[in-house]
């Protein structure tokens, strides 16, 4: 005689306890794995949060450093509050055909007062046009500007910043190149108070003034270029001339910054020195602190 199985009795499935015992099972298995994959989980998220913060500082101080390098000699400045350095960035150099030379062909970069009213606002270049950084030729633009024999305060008429009137001035604007001729916007060279020429008749091209803003409030370091060269140093950022259209910001997360700038005795050398610490303080990732001392070339 056969049996048959009660239907109901096949379609039976779990009850409630054996689902609340397989909930608390893997509710205790999940927090055990959680326990054990945390705290290495959140080790590694921490290492490489810091590795930005490492990378952010550094690739802020060597863009700065670079710039430090590439200044016209005497023209670094720092704020009183530390916070903002100046600089004047040069592109490339030569050097200027001088009444010494009279007897090569082209026009002298005359230093004679009173001038002579027939000076044309041009002057020749001695030899092959200066390169810039990347050795391309015609490294001179309009809009550049033609520095001589900057001395910074030392001697106001040798300052680029400070030129006026009063003070005198030993930079011009260049207008246009032709071949190895520079035309000038203007001839302040025998303007008295004139400058004095360079012993070695050198000139230096900048393209820009650069500076470098720290503001502590908004926790970001920014690059500003591309504006007018100032007499009083700039130090308020978004306003004129350290518009945000003329700004990159380098670095954010910063809670410190200072910059501080002091001549080398005995040498023509400046020393900057940066003081950048990005970071959270009582954070998982800390505060990283960096430090760079770069020398800056003042030799004329």
């Amino acid at each position: 005689m056969k049996k048959f199985l009660n239907p109901r009795r096949l379609a039976r499935g779990f009850t409630l306890v054996e689902l609340v015992i397989v909930i608390v099972i893997t509710g205790i298995i999940g927090a055990m794995v959680a326990v054990f994959i945390r705290v290495p989980v959140q080790g590694y998220m921490d290492v490489a949060a810091r590795a930005v913060l490492a990378d952010t500082a550094d690739t802020a101080a060597r863009r700065l450093t670079r710039d430090v390098r590439l200044a016209l000699p005497n023209s670094v400045r720092v704020s009183n509050d530390g916070l903002f350095l100046e600089l004047l960035l040069t592109k490339t150099g030569g050097r200027y055909l001088s009444d010494s030379d009279a007897a090569a062909p082209g026009n002298v970069l005359s230093f004679d007062t009173p001038p002579d009213p027939s000076l044309p606002l041009t002057f020749t270049v001695v030899g092959a046009m200066p390169a810039n950084a990347l050795g391309a030729r015609q490294a001179i633009n309009v809009g550049d500007q033609i520095v001589v024999y900057n001395l910074g305060t030392e001697y106001a008429p040798n300052n680029a910043y400070a030129c006026s009137a009063a003070n005198g001035c030993n930079r011009a604007a260049v207008t246009g190149v032709s071949g190895s001729v520079v035309t000038l916007g203007s001839y302040p060279f025998t303007t008295a108070p004139a400058p004095l020429p360079s012993p070695s008749n050198r000139f230096q091209v900048v393209s820009t003034p650069v500076t470098y803003a720290c503001d502590l409030g908004t926790g970001t370091l920014t690059r500003y270029a591309g504006y007018a060269i100032q007499a009083i140093q700039p130090v308020v950022a978004g306003s004129e001339p350290l518009l945000a259209t003329k700004g990159a910001q380098l670095a954010r997360q910063v809670t410190a910054c200072r910059f501080s700038y002091g001549i080398l005795a005995n040498v023509q050398r400046g020393l900057v020195n940066i003081d950048l610490s990005l970071g959270a303080a009582n954070s998982n990732t800390g505060v990283l602190r960096l430090v760079q001392q770069v020398q800056a070339r003042n030799t004329p």
